[in-house]
Protein backbone atom coordinates (compact mmCIF):
# COMPACT_ATOMS: atom_id res chain seq x y z
CA UNK A 1 0.00 0.00 0.00
CA UNK A 2 1.70 3.25 -1.32
CA UNK A 3 1.85 6.08 1.34
CA UNK A 4 3.08 9.77 0.76
CA UNK A 5 5.67 11.80 2.43
CA UNK A 6 2.99 13.89 2.95
CA UNK A 7 1.25 11.25 5.55
CA UNK A 8 4.78 10.06 7.16
CA UNK A 9 4.01 10.27 11.06
CA UNK A 10 6.65 8.96 13.68
CA UNK A 11 5.82 4.88 14.19
CA UNK A 12 4.90 4.58 10.84
CA UNK A 13 7.01 1.92 8.86
CA UNK A 14 8.24 2.25 5.29
CA UNK A 15 10.36 0.09 2.53
CA UNK A 16 12.88 2.11 0.71
CA UNK A 17 14.95 -0.15 -1.30
CA UNK A 18 13.58 -3.44 -0.08
CA UNK A 19 14.57 -2.72 3.53
CA UNK A 20 11.81 -1.44 6.43
CA UNK A 21 12.36 1.48 8.31
CA UNK A 22 10.00 3.16 10.92
CA UNK A 23 9.91 7.01 11.20
CA UNK A 24 11.28 8.35 14.51
CA UNK A 25 10.73 11.90 13.49
CA UNK A 26 9.08 13.66 10.39
CA UNK A 27 9.08 17.69 10.06
CA UNK A 28 7.60 19.13 7.19
CA UNK A 29 9.81 22.20 5.76
CA UNK A 30 8.43 24.34 2.97
CA UNK A 31 10.71 26.90 1.57
CA UNK A 32 10.27 30.39 -0.05
CA UNK A 33 10.65 29.64 -3.16
CA UNK A 34 11.67 26.25 -3.15
CA UNK A 35 9.33 23.20 -3.43
CA UNK A 36 8.36 21.95 -0.35
CA UNK A 37 10.30 18.74 1.52
CA UNK A 38 9.99 16.31 4.54
CA UNK A 39 12.64 16.06 7.27
CA UNK A 40 12.44 12.79 8.37
CA UNK A 41 14.58 10.83 11.21
CA UNK A 42 14.48 6.65 10.21
CA UNK A 43 15.51 3.68 12.28
CA UNK A 44 16.05 0.86 10.31
CA UNK A 45 14.48 -2.04 11.95
CA UNK A 46 16.99 -4.77 11.68
CA UNK A 47 20.21 -3.26 12.13
CA UNK A 48 18.83 -0.01 14.41
CA UNK A 49 20.73 2.09 12.17
CA UNK A 50 19.40 5.74 12.54
CA UNK A 51 19.54 8.00 9.33
CA UNK A 52 18.01 11.38 8.78
CA UNK A 53 17.01 11.94 4.84
CA UNK A 54 15.15 14.26 2.98
CA UNK A 55 12.22 13.70 1.05
CA UNK A 56 10.23 15.78 -1.93
CA UNK A 57 6.62 16.46 -0.68
CA UNK A 58 4.13 14.34 -2.60
CA UNK A 59 7.11 11.17 -3.07
CA UNK A 60 5.70 7.81 -2.48
CA UNK A 61 7.05 4.77 -0.74
CA UNK A 62 5.55 1.29 -0.35
CA UNK A 63 4.16 1.04 3.71
CA UNK A 64 5.38 -1.50 5.57
CA UNK A 65 3.16 -4.48 7.24
CA UNK A 66 4.39 -5.00 10.51
CA UNK A 67 2.38 -6.76 13.38
CA UNK A 68 3.13 -6.17 17.18
CA UNK A 69 3.13 -8.90 19.33
CA UNK A 70 3.17 -8.59 23.34
CA UNK A 71 5.98 -11.13 24.84
CA UNK A 72 7.21 -12.08 27.45
CA UNK A 73 11.34 -11.83 27.92
CA UNK A 74 12.54 -15.70 28.64
CA UNK A 75 16.50 -15.73 28.69
CA UNK A 76 19.39 -14.71 27.16
CA UNK A 77 21.56 -17.24 25.44
CA UNK A 78 24.81 -15.87 24.43
CA UNK A 79 23.77 -13.35 21.42
CA UNK A 80 20.50 -14.98 21.45
CA UNK A 81 17.68 -12.93 23.56
CA UNK A 82 14.61 -15.79 23.25
CA UNK A 83 11.11 -14.41 24.02
CA UNK A 84 7.51 -16.16 24.85
CA UNK A 85 4.30 -14.99 23.14
CA UNK A 86 1.76 -14.30 25.67
CA UNK A 87 -1.04 -15.21 23.73
CA UNK A 88 -0.04 -18.61 21.68
CA UNK A 89 2.99 -19.57 23.74
CA UNK A 90 5.61 -19.88 20.76
CA UNK A 91 8.93 -18.78 21.68
CA UNK A 92 11.24 -16.16 19.22
CA UNK A 93 15.00 -15.80 19.86
CA UNK A 94 16.55 -12.38 18.11
CA UNK A 95 20.23 -11.92 17.91
CA UNK A 96 21.72 -9.00 19.61
CA UNK A 97 21.77 -6.95 16.63
CA UNK A 98 18.01 -7.28 15.82
CA UNK A 99 17.95 -5.57 19.43
CA UNK A 100 20.26 -3.25 19.42
CA UNK A 101 19.94 -0.87 22.26
CA UNK A 102 17.07 -2.47 24.07
CA UNK A 103 19.19 -4.94 25.50
CA UNK A 104 20.80 -3.49 28.24
CA UNK A 105 17.55 -2.87 30.02
CA UNK A 106 15.34 -6.38 29.73
CA UNK A 107 14.88 -8.10 32.76
CA UNK A 108 14.26 -11.63 32.93
CA UNK A 109 10.40 -12.01 33.05
CA UNK A 110 9.81 -8.46 31.79
CA UNK A 111 7.51 -7.62 29.40
CA UNK A 112 8.10 -6.48 25.43
CA UNK A 113 6.44 -6.04 22.18
CA UNK A 114 8.10 -7.99 19.48
CA UNK A 115 8.11 -6.78 15.54
CA UNK A 116 7.05 -9.00 12.98
CA UNK A 117 7.11 -8.51 9.27
CA UNK A 118 5.81 -11.40 7.36
CA UNK A 119 6.14 -13.84 10.48
CA UNK A 120 9.48 -12.99 10.71
CA UNK A 121 11.03 -11.05 13.85
CA UNK A 122 12.32 -8.12 13.68
CA UNK A 123 13.27 -6.23 16.50
CA UNK A 124 11.72 -5.52 19.98
CA UNK A 125 9.82 -2.60 21.36
CA UNK A 126 10.16 -1.76 25.14
CA UNK A 127 7.70 0.32 27.34
CA UNK A 128 8.78 3.48 27.87
CA UNK A 129 9.83 2.63 31.80
CA UNK A 130 11.35 -0.25 33.27
CA UNK A 131 11.63 -1.25 37.00
CA UNK A 132 15.49 -2.77 37.91
CA UNK A 133 17.41 -3.33 40.06
CA UNK A 134 20.37 -1.70 41.44
CA UNK A 135 23.36 -4.12 42.22
CA UNK A 136 26.60 -2.47 42.12
CA UNK A 137 27.14 1.62 43.19
CA UNK A 138 28.90 3.33 45.86
CA UNK A 139 27.80 3.91 48.99
CA UNK A 140 25.62 7.15 49.57
CA UNK A 141 27.14 9.51 52.61
CA UNK A 142 24.57 11.29 54.93
CA UNK A 143 23.74 14.67 53.59
CA UNK A 144 24.72 14.12 49.81
CA UNK A 145 21.06 14.37 48.92
CA UNK A 146 21.03 18.53 49.02
CA UNK A 147 23.90 18.51 46.75
CA UNK A 148 21.96 17.33 43.81
CA UNK A 149 24.85 15.32 42.33
CA UNK A 150 24.57 11.78 41.04
CA UNK A 151 27.13 8.51 40.45
CA UNK A 152 26.63 5.45 38.39
CA UNK A 153 24.98 2.69 39.28
CA UNK A 154 24.85 -1.04 37.38
CA UNK A 155 21.45 -2.77 37.17
CA UNK A 156 20.61 -6.48 37.22
CA UNK A 157 20.59 -6.21 33.01
CA UNK A 158 24.31 -4.91 33.22
CA UNK A 159 23.30 -1.02 32.42
CA UNK A 160 24.88 1.72 33.85
CA UNK A 161 22.50 4.76 34.94
CA UNK A 162 23.40 7.75 36.72
CA UNK A 163 21.46 7.55 40.17
CA UNK A 164 20.81 9.88 42.78
CA UNK A 165 23.37 9.47 45.97
CA UNK A 166 20.85 8.16 48.29
CA UNK A 167 19.91 5.15 45.90
CA UNK A 168 21.55 1.93 47.26
CA UNK A 169 22.38 -1.94 46.39
CA UNK A 170 19.05 -3.62 46.14
CA UNK A 171 16.97 -0.68 45.30
CA UNK A 172 14.54 -1.04 42.62
CA UNK A 173 14.50 2.12 40.58
CA UNK A 174 12.42 3.09 37.69
CA UNK A 175 14.50 3.93 33.92
CA UNK A 176 13.64 5.57 31.20
CA UNK A 177 14.14 2.76 28.26
CA UNK A 178 14.49 5.48 25.70
CA UNK A 179 17.14 7.63 27.49
CA UNK A 180 18.61 5.32 29.60
CA UNK A 181 17.70 8.03 32.18
CA UNK A 182 16.92 7.35 36.26
CA UNK A 183 13.31 8.16 37.13
CA UNK A 184 12.47 7.92 39.95
CA UNK A 185 12.88 5.21 43.29
CA UNK A 186 10.13 2.40 43.44
CA UNK A 187 11.31 0.12 46.58
CA UNK A 188 14.06 0.68 48.61
CA UNK A 189 16.36 -2.38 49.07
Amino acid sequence: MPISTNDLRPGITILIDDQIYIVLEAQHVKLGRGGAYVRTRLRHLLSGNVLERNFRSGEEFEQAIVERRSCQFLYRQRDEFVFLDNETFDQYSLTADQIGEAAQFLAEGGEATVVFHEEHPLTVELPTTADLEVVETDPGFRGDTVSGGSKPARLKTGAVVQVPFFINVGDIIRVDTRTGRYIERVRSG
